[in-house]
């Protein structure tokens, strides 16, 4: 969510109260990233990663790990990279329908696993014979494949 400096309830504003992340960030010393605060991890994370919003929430908790082990810098460039490559498949594979599953599999899926997919779509020379929708279902297969072989699941999980 700091991608581009202000997540999707920042509204753009410093400090805007409607943010949960930006008034606690406020309330700590104005910490960056959870994990930098002296309380992280507090009561917030208890539940964090059980549903998803707009977005899939599964990894929150690893990737502040993440982040913490690698650097900001590090992890903030990966995310870079992930915003490409969906920015690619949005453009090349989606057939209208596909939005949403290639968006949790490039938040889920590690990096290795996503770029030996992308390898794969692109040495398969029979893709330029196929129709929009089926370039969508084949890359859509080769990302349901993968996650399935990592016991993922591409939904989103809703509050019950």
């Amino acid at each position: 969510m700091h991608l581009n400096k202000y997540g999707p309830g920042c509204g753009g504003g410093e400090g805007n109260q409607s943010c949960k992340i930006a008034k606690c960030s406020l309330e700590h010393d104005g910490v960056e990233y959870c994990f930098q605060c002296s309380k992280y991890p507090c009561e917030k994370y208890s539940h964090i990663d059980d549903f998803d919003s707009f977005i899939t929430h599964r990894n929150q908790r690893a990737d502040l790990k993440k982040a913490k082990e690698t650097g900001i810098e590090a992890y903030n460039a990966e995310q870079v990279e992930k915003t490409k490559i969906l920015d690619f498949l949005l453009a090349n594979y989606n057939d209208g329908r596909k939005k949403n599953l290639f968006c949790v599999a490039v938040n889920l899926l590690k990096m290795q696993e996503i770029n030996e997919i992308l390898m794969q779509i692109e040495s398969n020379s029979e893709l330029e014979r196929f129709t929009s929708k089926e370039k969508s279902s084949y890359v859509a297969g080769l990302f349901q494949n993968a996650a399935k072989q990592k016991h993922i699941e591409l939904k989103l999980r809703k509050k019950k």
